[in-house]
């Protein structure tokens, strides 16, 4: 039986001038890297970009916002958006993410048609100040708690290659462990000139080792390469999918020009695996 793999696609739904300081963000307004910027997106885009996704294979799509988190204008908007994909597209697996969030603001998005939250620890504890100050690893941990009380399915995870010693990495890994999130996104740090982080780049080598290392600690976790994946993976027989993984995102990423759709299903027939066709495959 072939192995399927679960395909998700994203949606900057509210892009850039993000007041925070995070040194591996383009969004963050700090850095003036050269993206787009926009306040919100029209709904009508947004469903058109949902239907393209779920023409290409994806099961999940996922509504980000920037910025700290929710406030109730952009709530409502969130709130919006979701109603409007979720009525053309009933059994898509629909995913929020927009930062910190109460459990309140949670509840209302499961109302509005939310399936997962995404709310990503980044990185380890220890490590966390060095690439952001102006809000705290505690509150990203206490909404991901509030992504599970709220009754919501938890997408947690953070980005390799930021600079953190393999100690850190494996502090980072156990953290997110200990919230059992149903889904952890593996991003792996994507350089820009205009981010103040200059991290050296892991190899392909390094990259599926961290694979393997959190598909031992996470084996029920479904774990998705994301940001970084087609930079990192290069050799043209690279299987991340052996190395553990069982999830990718597919097209472009927040401010990132992603592959084309096409290619990566071309891949995973090439390398023998299925695409899923629903989240429980």
């Amino acid at each position: 039986m072939k192995k399927s793999i679960f395909l998700c696609a994203i949606s900057n739904i509210s892009s850039g001038s993000c007041a925070e300081d995070c040194g591996f963000c383009t969004q963050s307004a700090r850095h003036h890297a050269d993206i787009e910027r926009y306040r919100y997106k029209p709904v009508e885009q947004i469903v058109f970009e949902a239907k393209n996704a779920a023409n290409n294979g994806a099961i999940g799509f996922c509504l980000v916002t920037s910025g700290l988190g929710l406030d109730d204008k952009k709530l409502a908007f969130v709130c919006e958006a979701a109603r409007a994909v979720r009525s053309e597209l009933p059994e898509f697996n629909l995913i929020a993410c927009n930062g910190i969030a109460s459990v309140d603001q949670l509840k209302t998005l499961k109302a509005a048609g939310i399936n997962s939250y995404n709310h990503n620890l980044e990185s380890a504890q220890s490590f966390y100040n060095k690439i952001c100050t102006t809000h705290s690893w505690e509150a990203r941990y206490q909404t991901c708690l509030n992504v599970k009380e709220a009754g919501l399915s938890l997408c947690s995870g953070g980005i390799f290659g930021l600079g953190e010693s393999k100690e850190e990495r494996t502090s980072f890994i156990e953290s997110v462990k200990s919230l059992t999130p149903d889904t952890m996104p593996l991003n792996f740090y994507i350089q820009n000139p205009a981010l103040p982080l200059k991290a050296a780049p892991l190899s392909e080598e390094e990259a599926l080792a961290i694979i393997t290392e959190v598909r031992a600690a996470l084996p029920q976790t479904r774990l998705m390469v994301a940001g970084g994946r087609e930079t990192t993976f290069t050799s043209p027989n690279c299987d991340i999918f052996k190395a553990g993984a069982d999830a990718i995102v597919i097209g472009d990423y927040l401010t990132t020009k992603g592959q084309l759709p096409k290619k990566d299903r071309e891949m995973l027939e090439r390398l023998g695996y299925e695409i899923a066709t629903s989240c429980h495959a």
